[in-house]
């Protein structure tokens, strides 16, 4: 049953990887890359506080922080308890697929695909009721995790893995935020 999950998971990157181009690699190259997203972070955050105020804006990146270092940490327990080869470094593999960039690290489960999606659920979760459109968030963990199946770094079923973690602890940091904001941090009456 493993061996035909792994294939099936091995057939869908073919496909998915084989869909790009020298034409677009750039763009995915830029896409892939943390820090390029800054923008889209300091606009949202901008925008929070505007809705929120400076101190609950304040108690959300403490959470946001909490679960992106613990998010990150389990990402990396499980890389090196699984040590599953990248697409990239795999060699039943990497001559027919699409190689654009080269990591080092192991595969199972993508990091990207986790960190984004648990930041992107928490904040849904957290700021769903101000703002009418804010389910729009989730495009970004599904456009940075596809850059990296795209780049040949990871196997769909490591992105598929990492969304499934990150949006089940994004969920449950939402719920312990909501506890301690009980408790610790009340909304001011408006």
């Amino acid at each position: 049953m493993l061996e035909k999950i792994l294939s099936l998971d091995t057939e869908l990157l073919v496909f998915l990887n084989g869909l790009g181009s020298p034409t677009y690699d750039a763009l995915w190259l830029f896409i892939t890359k943390q820090s390029n997203w800054i923008p889209l972070f300091l606009l949202l955050l901008y925008v929070i506080f505007k809705k929120i105020g400076g101190k609950q804006t304040l108690y959300l990146l403490l959470f946001v922080a909490l679960l992106v270092t613990f998010t990150d940490q389990m990402t990396n327990l499980f890389k090196n308890g699984f040590q599953r080869l990248r697409p990239c470094n795999n060699p039943e593999i990497n001559s027919f697929i699409r190689v654009v960039q080269v990591r080092n690290s192991f595969s199972f489960f993508s990091g990207h695909a986790a960190n984004s999606m648990a930041v992107a659920s928490f904040l849904y979760f957290t700021l769903r009721s101000y703002f009418k459109y804010f389910v729009l968030i989730f495009l970004w963990p599904f456009i940075f995790a596809y850059s990296r199946i795209y780049l040949g770094l990871h196997y769909p079923g490591d992105i598929l893995t990492g969304y499934l973690f990150g949006f089940t602890f994004g969920f449950l940091m939402y719920k312990l935020y909501k506890v301690a904001q009980k408790k610790y941090f009340p909304k001011p009456n408006l």
